[in-house]
């Protein structure tokens, strides 16, 4: 083990922070309020999140210690990829059984990039746009950019501002949206479950809590619908974003970045 390596593990005051941040965060608990149709859940991930991003600005954190959590990032995506792992193999009767809607949805997500990498390109982000847009930037994706641009990669940084910003926003918008569309419009609440699961279990709560707050007899159906498109995205969504999403991303950047600079040549 390298001098390095060997160092963020005798960082004393960097372990005893995160763990008083995750006794405290678990200790306040899951808390949710309804908002019109929509339901905001508050995780003890986002106090997390937030009470870390507090004591950055205090001398309780120090450089050494910002510097020594970036490779732990790294190591705590590696051991939850490995989790959603163990979960696939004995959840695939329940994938096969969830039938051709269920498993096409993936593609469904893939149409966000066409909409999001243009706009991000349009306002000035440069590499930082294919980490942002090639997916919903959850852990498995968070370590599919790690594990092929690096963490202090441009692409890396895209990454995982998305992912913080799905961390603190993702499970409000999500509660929220999926109550209102719900209501408002003429689609079955079953489709909306389907959509909700996106590959987090934070969001695919928000949502589906504010589908059978809305539509209480088809508590049942929601919660399967809903877990089943979860694990669906976990599943196959990763493949997803190596085979397709990420190329296609790329691909993208690529043409807009040159036809950019071809009309500022000329």
């Amino acid at each position: 083990m390298s001098q390095v390596h060997l160092g963020i593990w005798k960082d004393w005051r960097l372990h005893v922070i995160v763990f008083l941040i995750v006794v405290f965060a678990e200790f306040i608990g899951t808390h949710q309020f309804s908002v019109g149709p929509g339901v905001v859940l508050l995780l003890p991930m986002l106090y997390a999140l937030l009470i870390g991003l507090g004591l950055y600005f205090t001398p309780a954190v120090k450089e050494k210690q910002s510097k020594n959590a970036e490779p732990l990032i790294v190591l705590g995506v590696t051991l939850l990829i490995a989790k959603i792992g163990v979960v696939i193999g004995p959840s695939l009767p329940q994938i096969i059984e969830a039938g051709p809607a269920l498993l096409l949805q993936e593609f469904g997500n893939l149409g966000t990039i066409l909409l999001a990498l243009p706009l991000a390109v349009l306002l000035g982000l440069k590499r930082e746009s294919i980490g942002m847009t090639h997916s919903v930037a959850r852990e498995p994706n968070v370590g599919l950019i790690m594990d092929k641009y690096g963490f202090n990669s441009p692409e890396g940084r895209g990454v995982m501002a998305i992912y913080i910003f799905g961390t603190v926003f993702g499970a409000v918008f999500m509660g929220l949206i999926a109550g209102f569309l719900a209501t408002l419009t003429p689609l079955h609440p079953l489709s909306f479950a389907m959509a909700s699961g996106i590959g987090s279990g934070s969001m695919m709560a928000a949502a589906s809590g504010s589908l059978i707050g809305a539509f209480p007899e088809f508590e049942n159906d929601i919660i399967a619908f809903a877990g089943a498109s979860n694990l669906l995205s976990l599943s196959t969504g990763l493949y997803m974003s190596m085979l397709i999403g990420l190329p296609l991303t790329e691909k993208m950047y690529q043409l807009m970045t040159r036809n950019k600079a071809g009309k500022g040549q000329s």
